[in-house]
Parts: C-alpha cells; structure tokens; sequence
C-alpha cells in the first residue's frame, strides 16, 4: 500500500473551562490514503468535527497536541502562513451548513473564483469566473452560468451544498473533508450530493474524510470505518467487516438503533446519553450505557486492541473468552 496522504497520530484538543481544561478530543489517530474513503462515525459531541478542524488549524483558542501530517509535514503548530497555504489547496473542507459558511453578500460564482485566486495570484478575474462555471456544472448544477451569478440565498440547499463541494475541490485538493455534507437535505437530494462527492473521489483520486451520524451514509461511500465515543476512538476497521460483525457493543448499538427493511423487530435505541467532556466517567465513558459491561469497565479505560480485521477498545469484547 502506497504511503498515506495524511497521517493523524494521538491527536488530543482541550478548551479552556470554568474548572480548568476541557478535553474533548482523546488520542485520535488515523489514516488516509490517495483516492480513498474514511468515515468517522458517532453521535453528535463525539469530537468528530473537532478533530478535523483541529488538524486544519481552525480552532483558535484550543490547546492541541499530538500529530497531524501532511504528505511527511507536519500541520500541528505549523505558521499560520504554512496552514493558509495548505487548506484549500491540498485539504479542502464541506463544512456542514452551507447556508452560514457561503457569504450572503457575494454571488457564488465570486465566492468559487475567490478559492482559486487565493491560491493562484497569477489567475486573472476573468479566467477564475470562467473556471467558476466550469466547478458549478462538475457538481451537476444546472444552467452553471446563471447560477453562477446567484447569491446563496436565491439556491437551494442541495444546490448551496453543491457550491460547497465545488469551492473544496476547486483546487484539486489530495484530500477532501465532508463535514456532515447531507445534513438537512431530503433523501433524494442526499443521495445526488453523496455521488458528486462519490464521483469526484474517482475521477480525482481523492482521499475521503465523511464525518457523520449516518451509518446508512457510510455504508455506500466509504472504505473504513472509525467509530468515535466521549472524544477517541473506540473502534475502527475496513467498513464491510464492522458493519458485518461490530466488536464494540457502542458500534452494535448503532447499527441495532437502524430501521431495516430485512428485520421484522423494531430498531433498538441506546439508552442513556452520551457523557459530558467536562465530566468523563472514569473507566469505559461508554460503561454506563453497556448492556455488557462489568466491573473491570469502571475502573481502567480499555486500549484499542486488535481484533480480527479491526480494532476495539473494549475490556470485555476484547477478552480471550469473548474471540
């Protein structure tokens, strides 16, 4: 396997609290190779977002440590001109609400042209329109060069998402951060939004990054898998084999909480919710909402351990008993 494009290693991000640091992030470490696909998955504060952000340099005020390279360099405490110079260019980003990340004061096609000029002073105003038209009709939006001319308020929210992913990869980016990038949208739009970016991934050979709550997202638009639980990841593997047979019971709560066409019972939500990063439980975070959980669960926080084709962190799964 060719080197990874981008390597994250023991990633952690805390904020500052009334009580002291707040971390959010935990030791996250992943990979992503040249053309293809990596979802992060979990329910909402599981730091999936902030990670991503963390190794672009966008989270002004947070204490970060760990490693986040970029083809062998190194982003964490890179200059803000080094950064500058990589987002965009070589990291592009769909962030996840395109109707408060597009400015409502330009047109879209200025927005678009303003990503190429930021890494291209030699690009004329003309050339960067004209190549604007072309990234809106590569997305599949409609009369290209009239929306092009349109402020984001006048499109639809496919259409603004579709702008989004136009401006990640007006560039040519080496790898592509999607951020939730069907949130809010309807099923059929969804699945239009996931072959663009689908698509482009081939074309291309972008590597993928799909951050989402959406297992039904990932199961079509991804290689591998990390699931993410109270700020680390607690497993991660190729994502046919997870989804086939999951290690950790968060990950198997997942899927059982799906509705499915080929299951006659209905969907088994998790119970509880999940922990608050200023008050972690001690041991397993995941313990107090286990159905398999025992005492070894509240006392140490378990390694990722390899397990067949993936790995989990789980104390009980992980035990000789249970392979």
């Amino acid at each position: 396997m060719p080197e990874p494009v981008l390597v994250v290693d023991d990633l952690h991000v805390s904020f500052r609290g009334p009580d002291g640091p707040v971390p959010v992030v935990r030791g996250v470490s992943f990979e992503v190779h040249e053309g293809g696909s990596l979802a992060v998955v979990g329910e909402s504060g599981s730091g999936k977002t902030v990670s991503m952000l963390a190794v672009l340099g966008l989270l002004p005020g947070a204490t970060v440590r760990g490693s986040a390279r970029y083809r062998g360099t190194e982003l964490l405490g890179a200059s803000q001109a080094r950064l500058r110079a990589v987002r965009g260019a070589h990291l592009g980003m769909i962030f996840q609400d395109p109707m408060t990340s597009l400015n409502p004061v330009l047109t879209v096609g200025r927005q678009i042209a303003g990503v190429l000029r930021a890494h291209d002073r030699r690009l004329r105003s003309a050339a960067a329109r004209a190549r604007a038209v072309e990234l809106l009709d590569l997305v599949s939006i409609p009369q290209p060069d009239r929306r092009a001319r349109a402020y984001p308020h006048e499109l639809s929210g496919g259409m603004r998402q579709r702008v989004m992913i136009a401006m990640a990869v007006a560039n040519r980016p080496d790898v592509l951060i999607a951020d939730e990038p069907t949130t809010a949208l309807d099923v059929t739009v969804q699945a239009q939004i996931l072959d663009v970016v689908t698509r482009l991934r081939r074309e291309q050979g972008i590597g993928l990054v799909l951050i989402t709550h959406d297992l039904g997202v990932v199961a079509g638009n991804a290689d591998r898998v990390a699931i993410m639980y109270a700020g680390r990841v607690v497993e991660d593997g190729p994502m046919t084999a997870t989804f086939a047979s999951p290690g950790h019971p968060y990950t198997r709560g997942l899927l059982a909480s799906l509705p499915r066409l080929d299951r006659r019972r209905d969907p088994v939500p998790i119970g509880g919710a999940p922990p608050s990063p200023s008050s972690w439980p001690t041991g397993c975070p995941f313990h107090p909402r286990c159905p398999l959980a025992v005492d070894a669960c509240r006392e140490a926080e378990p390694d990722l351990v390899a397990l067949g084709d993936a790995r989990v962190a789980c104390s009980v799964v992980a035990a000789p008993s249970h392979r």
